[in-house]
């Protein structure tokens, strides 16, 4: 599974001759650059194991890197770095430390589903992301990514109330995030609806946030839910070879 993508080849890894004469010939330049000899001190060969052991991994092995999900990824077509054929490379061939370099930037992924639509071998490449950045959070090499951090709010409002309220969602998630509540586009957003909504729905609207309405006979569905994620994280840390529960390390 070669990758010839040039703008891969990292500049720390490089040597530029500026001044090299070889038996009488001027080679230097860039176009005589040579790659660093070096050695991998971290291969993890069960790398693809952890991340396939965590949901949207499942079908990681089924790559054969025909480059669809990178073609046509909406972020790649604004940042080259963000290259998810190359990152499953790095996965199926256990480069952690490569795969780490780009911890910064995996989980930009916007879950556009572009490349799980055009792959030909239903790896699930957005599925992969997912898996991949979890698994960067799981191991301490990122903090809990924007992405996460919304996901545990909404899930915890269903949760408790078997449904979500809007607003209260999006404070909660700019309050953990560290922005401002003021957002100008959710300014912009709460007028529009307050000049074209009918009085009716604005004040059930304004009742909902208020009063915060819960399904009914929620409870017992709280538990299940809540013990099924309980057992899947269980066995998702398991599988990486974590302690069972985030308190316990």
């Amino acid at each position: 599974m070669p990758i010839l993508s040039k703008h891969l080849i990292r500049d720390e890894n490089l040597i530029r001759n500026e001044n090299l004469v070889i038996e009488g010939v001027d080679v230097s330049g860039d176009w005589s650059t040579f790659i660093k000899t070096r050695v991998v001190q971290d291969y993890n060969d069960s790398l693809q194991e952890d991340i396939a052991a965590l949901p949207g991994g499942e079908n990681i092995h089924r790559c054969w890197q025909c480059g669809s999900c990178t073609n046509t990824c909406t972020i790649n077509a604004l940042n080259p770095d963000f290259n998810p054929r190359y990152w499953i490379y790095l996965i199926r061939i256990g480069m952690e430390e490569e795969l780490i370099r780009d911890k910064e930037i995996i989980w930009q992924c916007v879950s556009c589903n572009k490349c799980t639509s055009v792959c030909p071998r239903d790896v699930m490449p957005e599925g992969v992301m997912r898996a991949t950045a979890h698994w960067l959070e799981l191991k301490g090499y990122t903090p809990e990514s924007p992405a996460t951090i919304f996901d545990k709010v909404f899930s915890s409002q269903v949760f408790a109330k078997g449904k979500i309220e809007e607003g209260r969602l999006m404070m909660r998630f700019f309050k953990k995030t560290g922005q401002k509540l003021t957002q100008d586009w959710l300014v912009g957003l709460i007028r529009g609806l307050v000049l074209r909504l009918p009085i009716g729905l604005l004040t059930r609207m304004g009742l909902s946030a208020l009063i915060h309405p819960r399904t009914r006979d929620w409870s017992n569905h709280r538990m299940a839910i809540a013990e099924y994620i309980t057992e899947q994280k269980a066995l998702h840390r398991k599988a990486l070879g974590l302690p069972t529960t985030e308190e316990s390390r």
